[in-house]
C-alpha cells in the first residue's frame, strides 16, 4: 500500500505511537493576533485515538 503523502506531510507519528498535527490557522493574517493567540497557535494537537484509519495511511 502505498504511502498518501498529503497525510504524511499534515500527521506525524510520535516515538510512543500519538498521531499529531498542527494547529490550524497558522500561516497568514497573524499580525492583528494578540501575544497569547500567537503563542497558543504554536501548540500541536494530539489526535484522537479514533482516528485509526489516518495512522494506517502514514509512512511507518
Amino acid at each position: 500500500m502505498k504511502t498518501n503523502k498529503r497525510i504524511a506531510k499534515t500527521f506525524w507519528k510520535t516515538g510512543s505511537g500519538k498521531l499529531m498535527r498542527r494547529k490550524s490557522g497558522q500561516a497568514h493574517f497573524n499580525a492583528r493576533e494578540t501575544g497569547n493567540t500567537t503563542k497558543n497557535k504554536r501548540r500541536d494537537l494530539v489526535m484522537h485515538r479514533s482516528n485509526r484509519k489516518l495512522a494506517l495511511l502514514i509512512a511507518r
